[in-house]
C-alpha cells in the first residue's frame, strides 16, 4: 500500500458512512421473508435512498465500487458493471425489482446494465450463500435495484423530487424528477432522467507506459516470439482525456396500482435510449484499413480443447472500425400483485411478470452498423409464503423465463439462441432462543437452443442448497455462519461464441473490445461450494464487521488470454477447470462524540481477495487489496466530511494480463440542508481523486488504455417535497 498515515487519520469509508447505526433497520425486500438484517445470517448489504444520494455515479458498478466485496469494472463513463467477490459478467445477476434488466451486459464488458441507482428507493446487493433465491446465474451475487415504479403502498397526495448535478471530470449534467400519488386506492408513479457528458478527463495519458507495463509486455513477447513491436508502443493515444467517450441518456418510466383490502396489483411502462462511446484505446493498435496482414509469426493459431494455441501459417483480413458507438433502446413492462392469505395455509403470495424488448447497435467510424444485438425476455416469479408452523417461517416459490438473444451483422459472434429456464426453490428458517437456523433448495432446469451448424441444444439440470445460522451471543455481539452448494449453467456466450467459425480465417472479432472470444459447446455446468463465517458487533452508536469466506470451485468457467494473436488481435477462450477463491470484508463505524454543536462520525471498511486456477494461474481482472476511510461532521444544517480509499498494486493479474499499480484517493465533500415550508432542499459539493491520482482498475479490460477520472468538483441540488 502507499500509505496507511491517512487512512488512519480519516478512518472511514463511504459504506461505513452509509451503514452508520439507524434507529429503524431496512427491510429486505429481496428476501422472500422480507426480514430485516440483522435477522438473518445470510451475506445481505443494503442501501436506502439517503445512502445511495451520496454516492450514487452515472453506472451501477460506479455507485457500489468502494463497498467492501464489490467493486467495478469499468468500461469508460458509460459502463460500470458490479465485480462480487472477483465474480463478474454471467456470475452477477442485476435485478430491477426482483426480476433481470434483459439487457447485454452479461454477453460483453462493453455493454451497459439498464438499470438507473438515482431513481432507486434502495439497493440491495446478496453475496454467497443468498444468491440461491435467484437462480443459477447469480452464483457470484445478486444487485436488486429497487424503485417505486409500481406503488407498493398506498398514497395521498403527491410526492417526490428533483435533482440536478454536474460533475466536471466528463462535464456531465444529470437531471431527474420523481412524482408520486393517489388518493389512498389508486397510486401512481412518474420518473424522467436526462444525462448527458463529453469525454473524461483523466490525468496523463490514456494509454500508459509505466514500467510494469513494459515488463508484462516483455514478458508477452518472450512468451509468443516473433510476435514483432508491441502493439501497445505503437497505439495513439490521447492525453489528459479519453477519446470517444461522451453519451447521452434518456428514460421515462410510468406506473401505476390498485390498492385494496388484503393487497394491491399494478403496471409500469419503462423507456431507455442510451448512448455512449467506447473508448477510442479499446481498439488502437489494430489495422486500420482494409487488407490483408499476416498474422504475427509462421503459424495460424487453432483452438484445441484446453484453450490453448497451436501454430500454422496463414493471413486474415481486418477492417477498419474507427471510434465504436452503442446507441441502446430498452422498453420494458412489469406487472406485479400481491395478496394476503391468498390459499388456505399461505400468509402472503407475491408475483411479478416482467416483458423487455432491448436492442442496442454498435455503430463504427463511418457511420455504418457493425453489429445489431437484441435481447427478448419473458419473465416470470412468484412467491408464497407459508403460515408458521410453530418457529418455522417459510417460502416457497417458481421463476420462469424465455428469452431470444440474437447479434446480427458483419461483427456477430454469437448466433441467435432462444433459452428457457425454470426454476423452482424453498426457504425455511427456525427460531429456537437465541438461534435462528436457515436452510434453502433450488432445482433449475436451463435450456439453450441456437441457430448453428456446429452445435445443437444444450440442456442443463442444476441444485443447490445452502443452510446457516445466526448466533446472538449477546444483545450486541452476533456470529453468522452460511454454507452453499450452487450450481450454475454456462451463459449464451460461453458456449457459442464462435461455434460456427471453423478457424482463425473465420474467427470474428467482437470490435468494441478488440479480441476474438471462443466458445465452447462442451462445457458443462460449474458447481461452486461456498463458506460465510461473518462476525458482527454494535452499541448504541457504533458498530463493526467482519467477515472470512472461501468459494472453491469445480470446472470453474472462466475467459483467458491465450497468449496467441490473429492479425494483432489477440485470441481468448473459455475453457473450464477447478478454482478456488477466499478473501476478508471489514466494515465498522464510531461515533466520537461532539463537536461545535455537531455529531463526529468516523468507520473503516476494507477487504482483499485471492483467486486461483487448479493449474496455478491467478485468476484475471480481480480487484486489488482495499482499505478505505471517512471522517464526517453532522450539524443540524450543514453536514462535512472526507474520506479515502486505498488500494495496493494488483500483481496477481492472471496469465497474459497486464499488472496495475496502487493507488490513493481522497474525496472531499458538504451537504447544506436547508427547509422550505414543509419541503427540504440540499445542496452538496464534493471533489473527487482530489491528487488527481491515475487510477487503472485490474478488474477493467481497458485498465491500459483507459483510466478512470482524474481531479474533479461535483456540485448540484436536490428538492424533496
Amino acid at each position: 500500500m502507499k500509505t496507511y498515515l491517512p487512512v488512519a487519520l480519516a478512518v472511514a469509508s463511504a459504506h461505513a458512512w452509509a451503514q452508520t447505526p439507524h434507529t429503524v433497520e431496512h427491510v429486505l425486500v429481496t428476501a422472500p421473508l422480507q426480514k430485516q438484517e440483522a435477522e438473518t445470517a445470510l451475506p445481505v448489504t443494503a442501501l436506502d435512498r439517503d445512502a445511495l444520494a451520496r454516492i450514487a455515479g452515472a453506472t451501477i458498478g460506479d455507485t457500489l465500487g468502494d463497498m467492501p466485496g464489490i467493486a467495478n469494472a469499468s468500461f469508460g463513463p458509460g459502463v460500470g458493471q458490479p465485480v462480487i467477490r472477483g465474480q463478474q459478467g454471467p456470475r452477477v445477476s442485476v435485478l430491477q425489482n426482483g426480476t433481470s434488466s434483459a439487457d447485454a451486459a452479461n454477453v460483453s464488458a462493453d455493454h451497459a446494465v439498464s438499470v438507473e441507482a438515482l431513481l432507486a428507493d434502495s439497493v440491495e446487493v446478496l453475496r454467497g450463500p443468498s444468491t440461491l433465491l435467484y437462480g443459477a446465474g447469480a452464483i457470484g451475487g445478486v444487485v436488486n435495484v429497487i424503485d417505486n415504479r409500481i406503488p407498493r403502498r398506498p398514497i395521498e397526495g403527491v410526492e417526490g423530487g428533483l435533482e440536478l448535478r454536474h460533475d466536471g471530470a466528463s462535464d456531465m449534467d444529470t437531471s431527474l424528477l420523481r412524482l408520486d400519488g393517489g388518493n389512498g386506492t389508486f397510486a401512481w408513479h412518474v420518473d424522467a432522467l436526462y444525462r448527458d457528458w463529453n469525454d473524461l478527463d483523466i490525468p496523463g495519458s490514456a494509454g500508459r507506459d509505466d514500467e510494469a507495463h513494459e515488463d508484462h509486455e516483455h514478458e508477452y513477447e518472450d512468451h509468443d516470439e516473433g510476435h514483432g513491436d508491441d502493439e501497445h508502443a505503437e497505439a495513439e493515444t490521447t492525453e489528459g482525456y479519453i477519446g470517444n467517450t461522451a453519451g447521452l441518456t434518456r428514460q421515462l418510466t410510468t406506473g401505476g396500482s390498485y390498492h385494496f383490502t388484503g393487497g394491491f396489483v399494478g403496471l409500469a411502462v419503462s423507456r431507455l435510449e442510451n448512448t455512449y462511446g467506447i473508448p477510442s484505446g479499446a481498439h488502437a493498435g489494430h489495422d486500420h484499413g482494409d487488407h490483408e496482414e499476416e498474422a504475427h509469426g509462421e503459424d495460424e493459431v487453432a483452438h484445441d480443447e484446453h484453450g490453448e494455441a497451436a501454430h500454422d501459417e496463414h493471413t486474415v483480413e481486418t477492417d477498419d472500425h474507427g471510434d465504436i458507438l452503442l446507441d441502446v433502446e430498452q422498453t420494458r413492462y412489469d406487472l406485479a400483485m400481491e395478496l394476503e392469505n391468498p390459499l388456505p395455509g399461505f400468509s402472503v403470495a407475491r408475483s411479478r411478470l416482467t416483458y423487455t424488448d432491448y436492442e442496442h447497435a454498435e455503430i463504427e467510424g463511418s457511420g455504418e452498423i457493425g453489429t445489431l444485438y437484441s435481447n427478448e425476455t419473458w419473465e416470470g416469479r412468484l412467491e408464497m409464503v407459508h403460515n408458521p408452523l410453530g418457529e418455522l417461517h417459510g417460502a416457497l416459490g417458481l421463476q420462469a423465463r424465455h428469452g431470444t438473444f440474437s447479434a446480427l451483422g458483419e461483427e456477430a459472434f454469437i448466433p441467435r439462441t432462444r433459452s428457457r429456464d425454470i426454476g423452482i426453490f424453498l426457504v425455511e428458517d427456525y427460531h429456537w432462543d437465541n438461534w435462528t437456523l436457515e436452510g434453502g433448495l433450488r432445482l433449475d432446469r436451463d435450456r439453450r437452443d441456437p441457430d448453428a451448424a456446429r452445435a445443437g441444444e444444450e440442456s442443463f439440470t442444476s441444485v443447490s442448497a445452502s443452510v446457516s445460522a445466526l448466533w446472538n451471543q449477546t444483545e450486541s455481539l452476533q456470529w453468522r455462519l452460511s454454507l452453499a452448494r450452487s450450481e450454475r449453467a454456462p451463459s449464451i456466450e460461453e458456449l457459442f461464441s464462435n461455434v460456427d467459425n471453423a478457424g482463425p480465417d473465420t474467427w470474428v472479432e467482437h470490435a468494441a473490445t478488440a479480441a476474438i472470444e471462443l466458445g465452447d459447446p462442451d462445457l458443462g455446468t460449474e458447481v461452486s461450494r461456498n463458506v460465510d463465517l461473518a462476525l458482527h458487533w454494535h452499541g448504541d452508536t457504533s458498530e463493526v464487521e467482519v467477515t472470512v469466506f472461501h468459494n472453491d470451485f469445480a470446472d470453474y468457467i472462466t475467459l483467458v488470454n491465450t497468449g496467441a494473436e490473429v492479425g494483432e488481435i489477440p485470441v481468448l477462450a473459455y475453457h473450464q477447470e477447478g478454482a478456488r477463491f477466499h478473501g476478508v470484508e471489514v466494515s465498522g463505524s464510531l461515533e466520537l462524540g461532539s463537536l461545535a454543536g455537531g455529531v463526529v462520525r468516523a468507520g473503516l471498511s476494507g477487504d482483499s481477495i485471492r483467486g486461483e486456477l487448479d493449474s496455478g494461474e491467478d485468476i484475471p481482472r480481480l480487484p486489488p487489496r482495499r482499505i478505505g476511510g471517512q471522517l464526517s461532521w453532522s450539524g443540524e444544517r450543514l453536514e462535512l466530511w472526507t474520506r479515502v480509499l486505498d488500494a495496493a498494486a494488483q500483481k496477481r493479474s492472471g496469465l497474459n494480463e497486464s499488472d496495475t499499480a496502487g493507488y490513493t484517493r481522497w474525496d472531499l465533500g458538504l451537504d447544506y440542508r436547508l427547509p422550505l415550508g414543509g419541503r427540504e432542499l440540499v445542496l452538496f459539493v464534493a471533489g473527487h481523486n482530489l491528487g488527481d491520482e491515475e487510477i487503472r482498475l485490474s478488474t477493467s479490460f481497458l485498465r491500459d488504455v483507459a483510466p478512470e477520472a482524474g481531479r474533479s468538483v461535483e456540485a448540484g441540488l436536490r428538492l424533496h417535497f
